[in-house]
């Protein structure tokens, strides 16, 4: 547990930082809150590599990831993601994963480039 910890707030930290390199080595960690926090520090930095890295997220075996992963896409306006979160949105198994898509997917959907 308190790995897991320790990353989450080195990962909070690259977020803030927007250290977008540091934080890709963290994406394929076992530990979904983990995943999750990289999401969200995924969502600090409006950069299309940005939005490339959350796909595989947006696909993750864990819910809380997934949900993560579509509110951060919202976040930086990631265009290139919005199949991705409209999938989530109207299909995923988790109904919060739905719910937290569907509104990422209609801030995707309305925000003009």
């Amino acid at each position: 547990m308190a790995r897991s910890d320790a990353l989450i707030d080195k990962i909070r930290k690259l977020g803030a930082k927007q250290k977008l390199a540091a934080l890709l080595k963290f994406t394929s960690e076992p530990d979904p809150a983990v995943r999750s926090e990289v999401a969200i520090a995924l969502g600090q930095i409006p950069t299309y590599d940005s939005g490339m890295a959350l796909i595989p997220l947006l696909r993750d075996s864990d819910p809380m990831v997934r949900a993560a992963a579509a509110t951060s896409a919202a976040d930086i306006n990631a265009k290139h993601c919005e199949e991705y979160v409209k999938k989530l949105a109207f299909a995923d198994s988790d109904p919060n994963v739905r719910l937290v898509a569907k509104a990422a997917f209609d801030r995707l959907k309305t925000n003009l480039v």
